[in-house]
């Protein structure tokens, strides 16, 4: 009656809460996809969508078989991975959430999968600490590397992998007079380039100035590192990053990195999964892959 079809189609939607995005994904025209629910309804002879002039949520009805829903396609997208790891390769797509400053790391990773398994294609999406517990939960990924303290551990597997510390970033003659190191309280008073305030990353860093009473000069906010670096190599702003950053890609030409301390701050940085039962091949290699690159 329910077709593996319609299962993913009513998922889609209770992920993106829009029935254009939602039919986007699934490949299909928003006309044929509300009518291919429509004809869901009828068959089931349910009202599964609470529809006005534009979506506003799943009948009860409809979240009961969404939740019925992930735990079905969880378990047939195990079943495929089983089957082409059964004849020696994985295949398939591994959805991984990663907070911005852990970029650098993610791409270690996603390299050493490519190297092993050239089949498997990794989803990379930088993003916050919140969305990333979200999508977890409603199943848009299959994994995160988050920040450990800000991930809930309720149904969801952690592993921790590094501590995070900080490096301030500066154009050359903001820091001249500075040898490898630089306290919180010195850049009080540089102009700042960091992540927006809905990164975990700034809200760790809002908590350092304010603890010490800093007031800092932010003149530039963004999702991700790429104008900060752009701008403090052009020698107009500094930014703060994390180590792991700086150990990856090397300290641009015309800029200096220095330890910051007083406060010297770490964060753990961790894998975050959902338990699932089969675990998706994807995952296990991917869990793998970190064991043998830590």
């Amino acid at each position: 009656m329910i077709e593996l079809r319609d299962l993913k189609i009513l998922s889609a939607l209770a992920r993106h809460r829009h029935f254009a995005r939602a039919a986007q994904e699934c490949n299909m025209s928003q006309p044929a996809f509300s009518m291919r629910i429509r004809n869901l309804e009828e068959r089931l002879g349910l009202s599964l969508v609470r529809r006005g002039n534009r979506f506003q949520g799943l009948t009860a009805e409809g979240e009961m078989i969404v939740r019925r829903a992930r735990r079905m396609l969880d378990e047939a997208r195990a079943l495929e991975q089983d089957i082409s790891s059964a004849r020696g390769e994985v295949t398939g797509i591994l959805k991984l959430g990663v907070v911005p400053t852990a970029t650098a790391f993610a791409a270690k990773v996603v390299n050493s999968l490519y190297l092993s398994h050239p089949r498997l294609l990794t989803q990379l999406e930088v993003t916050n600490s919140h969305t990333i517990q979200q999508q977890l939960y409603d199943g848009s990924l299959d994994a995160g590397i988050t920040y450990a303290d800000s991930i809930g551990r309720d149904m969801v597997e952690v592993l921790p992998l590094y501590d995070e510390s900080y490096m301030l970033l500066a154009p050359l003659h903001m820091v001249k007079d500075f040898d490898d190191t630089i306290a919180w309280a010195e850049i009080e008073h540089l102009p700042l380039s960091l992540l927006s305030p809905k990164m975990q990353n700034r809200r760790i860093v809002d908590h350092i100035l304010e603890e010490q009473g800093l007031r800092p000069r932010v003149m530039s906010e963004a999702s991700g590192f790429m104008a900060a670096l752009i701008m403090a190599r052009g020698g107009t702003l500094a930014t703060i990053v994390p180590r792991a950053l700086i150990e990856s890609l090397g300290v641009p030409e015309g800029t200096r990195a220095l330890s910051l301390v007083d406060p010297e701050t770490v964060k753990p940085i961790c894998l975050a999964t959902l338990q699932r039962n089969p675990e998706l091949t994807s995952v296990r290699v991917l869990r793998a892959t970190i064991d043998t690159l830590a």
